[in-house]
């Protein structure tokens, strides 16, 4: 989305959930050796990092200070040539919009077939229960369709792409090595545990909770741990506590689904800091 409405999205999401206790972005800083994640008020976008090779997973918001937190983690914008996006929502592409700094103008984007219709212009994007269309990003970046299960290999890096809609109608989730899974904004976790995200920003609520379902059905008959990590409420590694929920919808202006954890306002992030980037890792949600 271009720069001035990625502000008055900040401004008016920050008047409109303030004191909700909803969003829960983790700070800037690393998971494990593989994945680091920036910090963008709200959202969180990851970089999931093998043998020399480091690709990107999502791409925020047009945001101003992605360079200087890519910094705090040792990792130059140049070296990403590769982009995952779960979702074409404003806050989750910014960084490909054309009047962004484009840090990132050479890589090649990834986005589900479907999920693309919003960029081309086909499907206009429509939260708060269709009322409000959200504005067209306009990237030039060199883009790669996925499909359904598809798998990708860059380097040593094994991709999986599952589409799961709801949210938004190409939604998908990317597992990858078989062991990290990025959710976009398929899950949302409170307190106690997942449920399906957001209600006033899904296409379609009822189909986010069946593909829910499925995606649980799916992960449990691996058999494996994993790292189930969220653009919005951080990670966790128990399948059990990401899924407990997952045919409740989040209803973000009901107090029962505040998080006493969550900040005030999530759109203040006068906590993330390059200290805290350097030295704290990051702690899976659930944990004080």
């Amino acid at each position: 989305m271009a720069r001035k409405d990625s502000e008055q999205q900040k401004r008016s999401m920050s008047r409109l959930f303030r004191g909700k206790a909803i969003f829960k972005p983790l700070n800037t800083g690393r998971i494990d050796e593989h994945v680091a994640c920036v910090r963008e008020w709200v959202a969180n976008i990851f970089f999931y990092s093998k043998n020399g090779i480091t690709i990107m997973i999502d791409a925020g918001y047009n945001y101003e200070r992605l360079k200087e937190k890519m910094g705090w983690l040792d990792i130059d914008p140049a070296s990403i040539q590769h982009i995952f996006i779960t979702h074409q929502d404003t806050d989750h592409v910014g960084a490909l919009e054309r009047d962004s700094g484009l840090l990132f103008r050479d890589a090649t984007v990834y986005i589900g077939e479907i999920e693309n219709r919003y960029l081309t212009g086909e499907v206009r994007r429509k939260v708060f229960h269709g009322v409000i269309k959200l504005p067209l990003v306009k990237a030039d970046n060199r883009k790669i369709l996925l499909k359904d299960g598809q798998i990708i290999t860059i380097g040593e890096i094994k991709i999986e792409c599952i589409l799961v809609p709801g949210h938004t109608w190409g939604h998908m989730v990317y597992l990858i090595d078989d062991e990290y899974l990025f959710t976009g904004d398929a899950i949302w976790f409170g307190a106690d545990g997942g449920y399906s995200f957001l209600s006033t920003l899904a296409e379609d609520n009822k189909l986010a909770v069946r593909s829910l379902e499925a995606l649980e059905s799916n992960l449990r008959s691996r058999e494996r741990p994993l790292k189930i990590i969220t653009g919005h409420t951080g990670w966790t590694d128990d399948l059990a506590f990401a899924f407990r929920y997952r045919t409740e919808i989040c209803k973000p202006f009901t107090r029962k689904y505040n998080d006493p954890c969550a900040p005030y306002d999530g759109y203040e992030e006068d906590d993330d800091t390059e200290e805290g980037a350097r030295n704290m890792p990051l702690r899976k949600a659930g944990t004080r």
